[in-house]
């Protein structure tokens, strides 16, 4: 049996090699602390699981769904994008359900990206923005990120031979997962360098709503011309605890939400339209966003009084449920994760996955109980 040469390309997915590093150990009768993947530890509110109850028992609901959403729930994602941003998008033409933002970005490839055809990719960010392009035959070009920049992808240094070839963009601020943010004339001059070079442009701003000391995070499509080249990615996962539904949402340039609907319509059936009734109710009832945020909030300044006790240096996030930290001089990303969950049973992923301008750090995930952050820093602690 011979499986198609893009399945040898694709580096093991990140989040399932932790999952299964995690199970191995735990097999062994191992108590392992996970600070490796972004999955929220509190539970979704009552009203979103209420309003699933109900819909659920609603007969019109066990059908097949719309392939681009429900009317009523691209309505909601309009309404909530004019609510929350200022921003209007037209319900029928600039929205578009999505199972999850993952599925979205993975999809988008197959609507833009023919083989041999570029995407700009950030030097750290989420892993599917690079295998969607395997998938697709597609080349990556990473775009620097450093520290001393703010870790903003540096578009502007891109060759004019990559550029020629070049179909799309990613950008994702906040960032996953440095938690960097960025600046609206950032914002301007990507849309600028976009219409000069005939890109697409999609923002991932699935921590929308995690923010900390006062800050918001915006929306890329309140920036003067951002719908004439961009669309933006929501979900419901870390904003309403909502990881395993697997709902979200596109917005922005209606061609290219039609060119992403017409792959989604050939491939998937939609998102289980009860699923969208509880995400209305996520999008249009009270928002627990900012006792959300302030929960992590706590977690990032234990977090990082804990990792300045023990000599690792973090950036201080002003949003994300992550800390991005510098690993001690002497190792690789890899071998420094590697050393704390043999020794430290806790697991951390390594920042050269998430690309090349990775290497040097880790993530830490805050979606753990603050006890077991204690603990876990602890235990780095004594390895080190």
């Amino acid at each position: 049996m011979r499986t198609a040469q893009r399945i040898a390309e694709l580096p093991p997915y990140l989040f399932a090699e932790i999952d299964r590093k995690k199970e191995a150990k735990q097999a062994q009768g191992i108590d392992v602390i996970s600070l490796g993947i972004g999955d929220p530890d509190t539970p979704t509110p009552d009203r979103i699981v209420d309003a699933m109850a109900e819909a659920i028992r609603n007969p019109s609901n066990h059908q097949y769904p719309s392939y681009y959403g429900a009317k009523r729930y691209r309505e909601a994602c309009a309404q909530w994008m004019d609510r929350r941003f200022g921003v209007k998008v037209d319900a029928n033409d600039e929205t578009l359900a999505l199972i999850g933002s993952k599925e979205g970005i993975a999809h988008i490839f197959l609507a833009f990206v023919d083989p041999g055809d570029y995407t700009l990719v950030p030097g750290c960010g989420y892993p599917v923005y690079h295998t969607g392009g395997i998938l697709s035959g597609g080349l990556t070009h990473w775009m620097p990120m450093t520290e001393e920049n703010g870790f903003l992808a540096d578009f502007e240094s891109t060759p004019a031979d990559v550029l020629a070839r070049a179909k799309m963009m990613f950008l994702s601020y906040p960032n996953n997962p440095t938690s960097a943010i960025a600046t609206p004339e950032y914002f301007d001059r990507a849309i600028e360098f976009a219409r000069e070079h005939d890109l697409l442009i999609i923002h991932d701003n699935a921590y929308s709503e995690i923010g900390f000391d006062g800050y918001k995070p915006p929306s890329f499509l309140e920036r003067p011309g951002a719908k004439d080249v961009a669309i933006e990615l929501f979900s419901c996962s870390k904003a309403y605890n909502m990881t395993g539904w697997r709902v979200a949402f596109a917005a922005g340039n209606a061609t290219a939400i039609k060119a992403l609907g017409t792959v989604k319509s050939n491939i998937d059936s939609g998102v289980f339209t009860a699923v969208q009734d509880a995400a209305i109710e996520a999008l249009l009832g009270p928002q627990e966003v900012d006792e959300l945020s302030a929960l992590y909030q706590r977690r990032r300044d234990l977090v990082i009084d804990a990792l300045a006790k023990i000599g690792l240096r973090a950036q201080m996030p002003k949003g994300t449920i992550y800390v991005w930290a510098r690993i001690p001089e002497g190792y690789t990303s890899a071998d420094f994760a590697t050393k704390v969950l043999e020794e430290a049973n806790v697991i951390v992923a390594p920042g050269n996955s998430y690309g090349p301008s990775g290497e040097g750090y880790i993530r830490i995930s805050l979606a753990t109980p603050d006890d077991r952050l204690e603990e876990a820093i602890a235990r780095i602690e004594a390895t080190l």
